[in-house]
């Protein structure tokens, strides 16, 4: 069980830093994968001025909590008052008055007041934030010192899209492959929705990532414009520190290069719950031939006020992206994407076995294969309707794919995933 506390899990002050002097530090992280371990060992020296730096970075994203709560998985999150969220110190939005609720959810959506489908690892002490405030993950100095550098800290590596302007954020030689369903580009779309199925994916190397998403997306997808919103679960050992699949958002308005970020690891995401922390640990989780776990993520733009919002669950408003970060979403978007993303880095010369999905290849079907089912998008009357002709796409099949199908009751859906490296991906 988890515990509540107080000042005592408050960061480190500059003073406590400076104490550190030119020292040499050992970074050493263990990180869980299941039953064995993921060692991460990096031998660095940091001085106390980059030590300064990180802190002060730290101190911008983790606000003064109400309450800290202590996660079983060892995640502290803190309640920090809604006005005193990370997002209101954008530059754009210096003036911007919170959002309580949108102004109309799409046509056959209710908002629900509670935490909707799927749990969180935080919430089983029972302990949740208090009225007026909203929970925010606690980011460390070795968060930051797992990252390539300060800047990185948060973000996407920038993409490089292939030589087709159908099927954009599909990238080659960077080391992202991806199994993906996505519509046509010459569509104005005002949201999406699906239900991912959720597992824990084996991560070969700690810089290495696996996700499962939503891309919401408008503009130049070979240029330096390109404005995304994506949410979804993600095991990202850098990011985190540990294997868990975690909920995850993130944003950009200039094609992954110097705006947004995963989280509200920077400005920009107006978070309004105070039960679901964006980047901790889902529970439980779906197991070969056992039971089956999924969540349920909506997009949408509000038709009147322009914000985009996000629910979670059974219709659970999570919070929003403000209009003014954006650029061509600021109107509406162009293409959505579902699917997998995994990061292969070829550490030892092979192809990675960092698993996308379940680890299985979407023929495998229910009870083994990852799947998205329930696919919609909100059109242009802020109505959901369910997706017909999506397009496939997968980089490599022999190392992860993806099969599309149609049911009355799932509606569009996909399996897709599959386990990396093997004798016909080596």
């Amino acid at each position: 069980m988890g515990s509540v506390a107080y000042s005592c899990f408050a960061p480190l002050k500059h003073h406590h830093l400076l104490l550190l002097g030119f020292f040499l530090v050992l970074l050493l992280q263990t990180v869980e994968v299941g039953s064995s371990t993921l060692n991460y060992t990096t031998d660095r020296k940091v001085n106390s001025l980059r030590l300064q730096r990180i802190q002060r970075h730290l101190d911008n994203i983790n606000k003064t909590p109400v309450l800290t709560i202590q996660s079983p998985d060892g995640d502290l999150i803190d309640c920090v008052h809604k006005r005193k969220q990370p997002a209101l110190d954008h530059p754009l939005l210096k003036n911007h008055k919170i959002q309580r609720v949108p102004s109309e959810m799409p046509k056959g959506m209710k908002v629900k007041g509670g935490m909707g489908m799927g749990m969180q690892k935080w919430h089983q002490n029972g302990t949740f934030c208090p009225k007026g405030t909203v929970p925010i993950r606690r980011s460390t100095v070795h968060d930051v010192l797992r990252a390539k550098s300060l800047f990185d800290f948060g973000k996407k590596r920038r993409r490089f899209s292939l030589a087709r302007s159908d099927a954009p954020d599909v990238v080659t030689g960077n080391g992202h492959e991806h199994a993906i369903a996505y519509t046509g580009s010459a569509e104005e779309v005002y949201g999406a929705k699906a239900t991912i199925n959720v597992w824990e994916p084996s991560i070969q190397v700690v810089n290495e990532f696996s996700l499962s998403q939503i891309w919401i997306l408008s503009g130049s997808f070979d240029g330096s414009d390109l404005n995304s919103i994506e949410a979804g679960w993600q095991v990202s050992p850098e990011l985190y520190g540990d294997t868990r699949p975690r909920l995850f958002t993130y944003w950009t308005s200039d094609s992954y290069q110097t705006t947004g970020c995963y989280n509200l690891l920077c400005a920009g995401f107006v978070q309004t719950n105070s039960r679901i922390a964006i980047g901790a640990a889902i529970s439980p989780i779906s197991s070969c031939d056992a039971n089956q776990y999924d969540i349920t993520i909506l997009i949408w733009k509000d038709p009147k006020i322009g914000n985009w919002w996000m629910s979670f669950g059974d219709g659970t408003l999570v919070g929003y992206w403000p209009e003014e970060l954006f650029t061509h979403l600021a109107a509406h978007a162009t293409m959505v994407e579902w699917g997998g993303e995994v990061v292969n880095t070829r550490a030892n010369g092979q192809h990675t076995s960092t698993q996308m999905g379940s680890g299985h290849f979407a023929g495998d079907g229910f009870g083994k294969a990852s799947y998205f089912r329930n696919l919609e998008i909100v059109d242009t009357d802020n109505s959901l309707s369910s997706v017909h002709n999506i397009l496939t796409l997968a980089e490599n099949t022999n190392c992860y794919d993806i099969k599309s199908s149609y049911s009355n009751e799932w509606g569009t859906y996909f399996y897709y995933g599959g386990p990396g490296n093997n004798p016909q991906c080596p």
